[in-house]
């Protein structure tokens, strides 16, 4: 599957309002869209309109990943997700895989500690060993639904990033580029250093024969 950034936000607030507030799960269109234009614990920050929640609603249904829902006497429709742990899902995600993927959803190419001190309120990691577990189970999946970015300069984690949403493509192509670009300047930069090199041998090379012929001019006069 490919999400877009849109769907993306809506599947991941689905899932986090799941398991954080099950009392008001599933989920009205203005819940919805409130949870998606949270200011905290998203990456990045959006201004939705309820239309453009509807939008990838509609859209998401469309590709049977969500559900609707009319509670007995109310016209409020309601919504809750197919992504995963379903009767309809392919998807099945143990509760701490389950955790990472929400929170990658949600806040992008996250390290492994910082999923560990994000991940309270859907699923309580022991130690950041735990979470590195999970990821290389996640990772060796036959399927895999997560890639390790390349490591940020000064960082001494890597990111990982989930790969179901358009914007993990993103992330990766950036992050190519990056690889690109470090790797093109390492090979000019060990251009330069073999040029520099073959030049100070020329110039010994030069100054050991004029010492040898200044040696040879004093003892000729002397």
């Amino acid at each position: 599957m490919e999400l877009t950034l849109h769907e993306a936000r809506v599947i991941g607030c689905l899932l986090e309002k799941e398991v954080t507030t099950p009392e008001q799960y599933p989920l009205s269109l203005n819940s919805l869209t409130l949870a998606c234009n949270q200011k905290t614990s998203r990456d990045p920050v959006l201004d939705l309109t309820e239309s453009e929640v509807q939008d990838a609603l509609d859209s998401l249904n469309k590709k049977r990943l969500i559900s609707e829902q009319s509670g007995f006497g109310s016209r409020v429709v309601k919504y809750k997700h197919r992504f995963c742990n379903t009767e309809f899902s392919e998807l099945q995600l143990s509760s701490p895989a389950f955790a990472i993927i929400c929170l990658l959803l949600l806040r992008g190419p996250q390290t492994p500690g910082e999923l560990r001190t994000r991940s309270n309120r859907l699923h309580e990691f022991k130690d950041v060993l735990e979470v590195e577990a999970c990821i290389k189970e996640l990772l060796a999946r036959d399927k895999p639904i997560l890639k390790q970015l390349p490591r940020e300069p000064g960082k001494r984690e890597c990111r990982y990033v989930e790969l179901f949403s358009e914007g993990a493509a993103q992330h990766l192509g950036s992050s190519e580029q990056a690889s690109d670009s470090s790797t093109s300047h390492s090979h000019h930069v060990s251009e330069v250093e073999t040029e520099l090199a073959s030049r100070v041998s020329e110039l010994e090379r030069e100054v050991a024969e004029l010492k040898e012929k200044l040696e040879h001019l004093i003892a000729s006069l002397g």
